[in-house]
């Protein structure tokens, strides 16, 4: 059985950073390209960063360029999404998703998804 699990949220002063990790079982990480998504109240759930197999090549919506960076560790079967200089903006539930499209912000593209994890940036 396929699980992601995303950890890592919680409350943040905006400004402040958080580091969200999503861990992989019932598949091999390295075979996949792994993307990040969130979903804010009363909104669609939108891109955020995805990277690709085995490249490392990233591609980032522009909200988030220059604050956010997301990485993979293959061998421990893990994606991060390291989140800088928070802004109210950014609050939502955030998605990690395992596809098979390079680079896509296409959330149908991605055929598994985690739970979620709630972020919550105050001003």
């Amino acid at each position: 059985q396929v699980q992601l699990v995303e950890s890592g949220g919680g409350l943040a002063q905006a400004g402040g950073s958080l580091r969200l990790s999503c861990a992989a079982s019932g598949l091999t990480l390295g075979g996949y390209a792994m993307g990040w998504f969130r979903q804010a109240p009363g909104k669609e759930r939108e891109f955020v960063a995805t990277i690709a197999r085995s490249s490392g090549t990233t591609y980032y919506a522009d909200s988030v360029k220059g604050r956010f960076t997301i990485s993979r560790d293959n061998a421990k079967n893990t994606v991060y999404l390291q989140m800088n200089n928070l802004k109210p903006e950014d609050t939502a539930v955030y998605y990690c998703a395992a596809g098979w499209s390079v680079l896509s912000r296409e959330a149908y593209e991605y055929g598994y998804w985690g739970q979620g994890t709630q972020v919550t940036v105050s001003s």
